[in-house]
């Protein structure tokens, strides 16, 4: 399991990187799977007050099963309008909130910053029928292209 005294804290985290992963943009998070090929998807997160990120899915899903064997990522979250701007990091879990109430909170909250406003209540209630486990991953070694 990680180490607690890794990472960035919320005040190591440079501005323009906190700021940059702040907005709204995708990551592509990297897990590994048992026999070590790295396992991309593109996800929804957030970036929380103490500097971690929070991602959340389906529980069941590949990429969750990895982190939960293996909770070492490497993340690329990318300006889509600027695709030269992105920020670059490897991490490691730092929690695993298997919670429903907290894990359904987290992709509602998700949906509402991703999702235009039509979209997220269709999406909520389709994420209340499933099972749902969110991440905090703490990231170790940042790599901005600001």
């Amino acid at each position: 399991m990680p180490h607690p005294q890794a990472g960035p804290s919320a005040g190591t985290l440079p501005p323009a990187v906190r700021e940059f992963l702040a907005a709204r943009h995708y990551m592509i998070l990297a897990s590994l799977d048992p026999a070590g090929a790295p396992w991309n998807v593109v996800v929804w997160y957030r970036l929380e007050d103490d500097g971690s990120i929070l991602v959340n899915s389906r529980d069941g899903r590949r990429w969750p099963a990895n982190l939960r064997r293996d909770g070492r990522v490497a993340v690329a979250v990318m300006d889509e309008s600027m695709p030269t701007r992105w920020v670059g990091a490897t991490g490691e879990v730092a929690e695993i909130i298997d919670d429903q109430s907290i894990a359904q909170a987290d992709i509602a909250a998700l949906a509402r910053r991703y999702d235009p406003p039509q979209d997220a209540d269709p999406a909520i209630a389709r994420f209340r029928t499933q099972r749902r486990v969110s991440f905090r991953i703490r990231l170790l070694d940042i790599h901005p292209s600001l």
